[in-house]
């Protein structure tokens, strides 16, 4: 295990994606995104990305410099193809989009498809929360990503498809609620192999149909698959986010013989202001956020914490500590910086 800088680490994972060929811009937009879903806490979707990126665009899967190209639009929607673009500098683009078209009208609805995999969903919500706006997000892919069963199935038909809420909330960290509609991402498990580690229960299945804990059975070969959450609570909400993010944008949902992630996304953005003065919609908002922050915890010693609170605390501790890294996935990136010719001070930087 490895303490990371969080900026150095910015800038080496930067640096390879600008030797790639990215332009600052993107590179920049790589690298922040990458490293503040470490900062939160969710290290499946940080630089334990970075060489499947590389290789992705080695071989074709994603091009870099791409701009979305919106091909239908009104005051209030718009609808764009991303040309396979990264999903985290085309994100960032829809979502700019989004609070232009929210701040105008109150309401905007951008749908965007053909995405390369479009990283922690989370950080759209907050770039969305920052400019004073409430924004949902539902997202899929056209079936590489296609690892859950349905509820009572063996056989893998849906995407671990992220439903994504954030909510601005006065004088203090915001309603983040940013779940995958499964029982778990398929980085972090990932992430556990990466460590040597077992699964939770009622995780994953194995090729058979059968509970495990080792996430070696869902990589296989044969592959098993990931359970979706909470019974046919959570593959309801799979089946909807599925059907949002992949038919009402044109990406497609999710059907066999992909050979490369194509993310589809549909993100809504919501003025809370637009009926209601500044100060009503806050006061209220932080009413209800305190209120049930005073139930009586089920540990005497625990509080009640509400979504977002988790994230923000682990991103205070690790800018102050600094960003754990496995010795696998740290070997990974160093070897990937190797190869793409960045310099060895860049990657010493990052532990010095």
């Amino acid at each position: 295990m490895i303490k990371a800088k969080p900026e150095e680490l910015k800038q080496l994972v930067s640096a390879i994606f600008a030797s790639t060929g990215s332009d600052p811009e993107e590179a920049d937009s790589l690298g922040d995104h990458l490293v503040e879903a470490n900062l939160a806490g969710h290290d499946s979707h940080g630089v334990i990305r970075t060489p499947i990126y590389v290789e992705w665009q080695r071989d074709g899967k994603v091009v870099p410099n791409r701009k979305i190209e919106v091909y239908l639009e009104t005051e209030t929607m718009a609808f764009a193809d991303g040309g396979q673009g990264f999903g985290q500098a085309l994100g960032k683009q829809v979502v700019e989009l989004g609070i232009e078209k929210c701040r105008q009208h109150g309401i905007a609805m951008i749908g965007v498809r053909n995405c390369a995999h479009l990283g922690r969903i989370g950080h759209w919500a907050e770039m969305s929360v920052k400019a004073g706006l409430i924004s949902m997000h539902f997202v899929t892919t056209s079936g590489l990503g296609m690892h859950v069963v349905p509820f009572g199935g063996i056989d893998r038909r849906l995407s671990v498809n992220p439903v994504v809420v954030g909510i601005p909330v006065e004088g203090g960290s915001p309603i983040l609620f940013d779940i995958a509609a499964a029982a778990s991402a398929e980085g972090k498990l990932k992430v556990a192999r990466n460590k040597g580690l077992p699964v939770p229960d009622n995780t994953i299945i194995d090729a058979k149909g059968q509970a495990t804990n080792d996430p070696n059975d869902f990589y296989g070969p044969p592959s098993g698959a990931i359970l979706p959450f909470g019974g046919h609570k959570g593959y309801g909400l799979c089946l909807v986010a599925e059907l949002l993010a992949g038919a009402v944008t044109g990406n497609g949902c999710s059907r066999e013989g992909v050979k490369r992630l194509e993310q589809g996304m549909l993100s809504i953005f919501l003025n809370p202001t637009a009926a209601q003065s500044a100060d009503s919609f806050a006061q209220e908002v932080r009413r209800y956020v305190d209120f049930v922050k005073t139930s009586r915890p089920t540990d005497p010693e625990g509080e009640v914490l509400v979504p977002g609170e988790v994230e923000a605390r682990m991103r205070e501790k690790r800018k102050l500590e600094g960003i754990d890294l496995d010795d696998n996935t740290w070997g990974q990136l160093v070897g990937t910086a190797v190869a793409c010719g960045i310099s060895a001070g860049l990657i010493e930087a990052v532990t010095e």
